[in-house]
């Protein structure tokens, strides 16, 4: 098992990967790293450090899912889906988390994440008050929640990384990357994190996408099968649009692959979200199977638009 090399990515790591015109004059840019592994984990092509330690924050889910599928707790389809998910607060998406729980035989109230109004706009518009099944990591906790019930696990205790659940997670983590966890944070909605590199990030993405194993397979099968349910619009428009499987992650990190494999993994230092599937898609359109017209596409419906007075006068667009 392979280890990354200690210390988090820095300025001097970082390369740009993409920037922002506005009228003919050059605003503003996005520094970070990139890698793109071929279906074998070999690098096709690496901008930047990948060899820091970075916190794969949500992008993590894909693989804690498969980690709660090995755990007996046997979610498919759109379930299996929101166990992934950083979804926002839909009725369906709420619908689809209690059911979860309903299989624990638990209530909302044994979710430890915090309480969130939903991210969705008419949702939150119909909320009363923040709930925890509004969070966008619902789904996650009650999966988590159901592997205790599954396994006679404790569930007062299940986010504590000595927790037998939060163990399992790691060694996954460990199988899917090839690197050996020397790091563990705590996420924005309290599990842990375990810091990888960026290139560990993609050989376990890759490994998912590719269908690794049984619970990888069903798991990308069920994402490219129930989109609505992953994430944001972005992610979504991404994965109809080209039947790949891609995550976002907080703090700018992002994952793309394709079916044979093919994985691409981004931390943009700044924490911003909008330069990344641009940059993602522009890698896959070089290294992968992506034709570039159809990227290009899903690019322009993607990319945050530079507007003054309310029309187009610049745009973003990726420099690696």
């Amino acid at each position: 098992m392979t280890r990354g090399l200690s210390g988090e990515l820095r300025p001097a790591g970082a390369v740009e990967l993409a920037v922002v015109e506005r009228s003919g004059l050059r605003e503003s840019s996005h520094s970070g790293a990139a890698v793109v592994l071929d279906p074998g984990g070999e690098v096709l092509a690496e901008h930047g450090d990948i060899d820091a330690l970075l916190y794969p924050r949500s992008t993590l889910k894909l693989m804690q899912a498969v980690a709660v599928r090995r755990a007996g707790a046997r979610l498919e389809d759109e379930e299996l889906v929101l166990s992934a998910a950083s979804h926002v607060g839909t009725s369906e998406h709420v619908r689809v988390v209690r059911s979860i729980l309903d299989r624990a035989g638990l209530t909302e109230s044994a979710l430890q994440c915090p309480a969130d109004w939903p991210s969705d706009p008419a949702a939150r518009r119909a909320a009363d008050r923040p709930e925890r099944v509004f969070m966008g990591c619902s789904g996650k906790h009650a999966a988590f929640l159901l592997a205790c019930s599954v396994n006679g696990w404790s569930t007062e205790d299940y986010l504590d990384p000595g927790h037998p659940l939060q163990l399992l997670i790691r060694r996954t983590v460990e199988d899917f990357t090839g690197e050996t966890v020397l790091h563990t944070g705590v996420d924005g909605c309290g599990a842990p994190v375990h810091a990888v590199t960026l290139r560990g990030l993609a050989r376990g993405i890759g490994r998912v996408v590719r269908g690794a194993d049984d619970d990888s397979a069903r798991l990308a099968e069920a994402i490219r099968r129930f989109p609505w349910a992953l994430d944001n619009r972005t992610v979504r428009t991404v994965i109809e649009e080209l039947g790949i499987v891609a995550k976002s992650g907080a703090e700018g990190v992002f994952v793309a692959g394709e079916e044979d494999g093919t994985a691409v993994a981004i931390r943009v230092l700044d924490g911003s979200q909008r330069p990344l599937a641009p940059v993602a898609l522009s890698l896959l359109a070089q290294y992968g199977t992506v034709h570039p017209a159809d990227a290009e596409r899903v690019r322009l419906a993607v990319t945050e638009p530079v507007l003054g007075g309310g029309v187009p006068v610049g745009e973003l667009f990726p420099v690696v």
